[in-house]
């Protein structure tokens, strides 16, 4: 993801810090803590190249690259559905690899809908993309809605109205990137508001050059974070341990549902920064969480510590 990415050289400049917890929060949770807490942790694509040899096989064809991927992954921020509407037949395809597994997709909506033209008018594609997701079945998450850099407020009624007309059987999460849903307090109670009473999450984007995308807001008991990267910079394990601590506050609060996902450039690092994440989650909360695991090199001797870089 190049939103609001950085030169390395600016990195140790930034304050990383995330924004102390929402008041409205608290009521959002419960404040009771759920016995069981679906979480999910994943990239936006299982098409790596950089993967091959690292955690997929070296010699693995493109089209067994998703069959791999759910070996390793317990979600997918599915950016594919993005930029092209699949039909039941593609999508049933990439169900059946998931056969078997505890394994979510999060379809990402079509840019059609989203990117454009209006909001307005745009019914029966949505029917069309929901036709085709829905045959994810059982492996169906909820649906992530990006909005264009420059959808802003003044735009606030086409926004509300076409959320409300969305349907009630699926759960969809909102990203908006606008500076000015968040630059002035009245608008930004508005849209989370509008959420809450909509019952739609709100996505949150932890990335360098746009802290107030990381706004830390909840208006469902669910969470959508989109954590962008950088090559495992210093800062990214930091920031990742920042995250945790956030993390088992709102399980503590009462979060039912989190999906986390891990972004940078090129997806390398991906692996390494998920290990380090559910590492951390399963040894404070004794979870199992699904986590990377890494090819052995020919020759490797059992337990030798791999390397993969410098």
């Amino acid at each position: 993801m190049k939103f609001g990415k950085l030169p390395v050289s600016e990195l140790d400049t930034v304050d990383f810090t995330l924004p102390p917890e929402p008041a409205g929060n608290k009521k959002i949770l419960g404040g009771v803590k759920k016995p069981i807490v679906n979480i999910r942790i994943g990239c936006p694509q299982w098409g790596v190249p950089g993967w091959l040899g690292k955690i997929y096989p070296a010699r693995a064809k493109e089209k067994d690259f998703l069959s791999n991927y759910v070996q390793h992954y317990n979600c997918i921020e599915l950016n594919a559905t993005h930029y092209k509407i699949y039909d039941q037949a593609a999508i049933t395809k990439w169900a059946d690899k998931a056969n078997g597994r505890d394994f979510t997709f999060c379809p990402k909506l079509y840019q059609g809908v989203t990117h454009l033209g209006g909001l307005r008018g745009k019914e029966s594609m949505i029917n069309e993309f929901l036709q085709g997701v829905k045959a994810f079945k059982e492996h169906l998450g909820p649906l992530f809605i990006q909005l264009s850099d420059s959808f802003g407020p003044n735009r606030k009624d086409e926004l509300f109205a076409f959320l409300k007309a969305l349907p009630g059987d699926v759960a969809f999460f909102l990203e908006v990137r606008h500076p000015d849903w968040f630059a002035q307090e009245a608008i930004r109670k508005e849209y989370f508001n509008t959420l809450y009473l909509l019952k739609k999450g709100a996505v949150i984007t932890d990335t360098a050059g746009r802290r107030d995308c990381a706004h830390m807001h909840l208006t469902i008991p669910k969470a959508f974070v989109r954590f962008v990267a950088n090559s495992m910079h210093p800062t990214d394990y930091s920031r990742l341990d920042a995250w945790i601590d956030r993390i088992i506050n709102w399980m503590e609060q009462g979060l039912e549902e989190l999906y986390f996902f891990v972004h940078m450039e090129d997806e390398l690092y991906s692996p390494e920064l998920i290990i380090y994440l559910t590492d951390k989650l399963n040894a404070a909360c004794g979870l199992q969480l699904a986590q990377p695991h890494f090819i052995e090199p020919e020759g490797q001797a059992a337990g030798t510590q791999i390397t993969f870089f410098d």
